[in-house]
């Protein structure tokens, strides 16, 4: 019955996602938000490794070395920011973040959300998106800007509540870009 509640979890990430992404007026991002996950390739590993407290990705690295789900994932969801890696054009032939347009950025902040209201459940406190960013930001390979922009909404998140970060997003964000 893993599958069930893998898919249970995808589920209900899905609809947490879609949810934020409708409020900031981001529908086709909120409808077509992670459908990779509903894939064999992704699927059949997120059901075999589910453990419900963390991404089974992590599992099948840990077992494997690397995640067959999260390279297939990463790859065709531009709303995270291994998508938009690549070879830099100055310098030495080096990998680089692109900046990643606006919209992606902003689905990306209601991804870590929901995300982080999936796994930390009654536990989630609005600071958790945030933390779990300034935990991981070291070893992302991300643009200047697009780093400065997710860590702004995330820290309005956190200081000030998730309504106040959507307000923030719709008004000075999306109607900026």
């Amino acid at each position: 019955m893993k599958w069930l509640k893998h898919l249970q979890t995808i589920n209900h990430h899905k609809r947490l996602v879609m949810q934020l992404c409708f409020k900031l007026g981001l529908y086709k991002q909120g409808l077509l938000h992670d459908l990779s996950k509903y894939s064999p390739t992704e699927f059949l590993v997120g059901a075999k490794y589910f453990q419900g407290t963390r991404s089974p990705n992590d599992a099948e690295r840990e077992e494997k070395g690397y995640s067959s789900a999260w390279l297939h994932h990463k790859g065709r969801n531009k709303h995270h920011l291994e998508y938009w890696i690549d070879y830099g054009l100055e310098g030495e032939h080096k990998m680089v973040g692109m900046k990643m347009p606006t919209k992606y950025v902003v689905e990306m902040f209601c991804d870590r959300v929901a995300a982080s209201k999936n796994y930390r459940g009654k536990d989630y406190t609005d600071a958790d998106a945030y933390n779990y960013y300034m935990e991981s930001k070291s070893h992302y390979i991300i643009h200047p800007e697009t780093a400065a922009l997710l860590e702004q909404l995330l820290t309005v998140l956190k200081d000030s509540g998730e309504e106040a970060a959507l307000h923030y997003i719709k008004t000075q964000i999306l109607n900026n870009s």
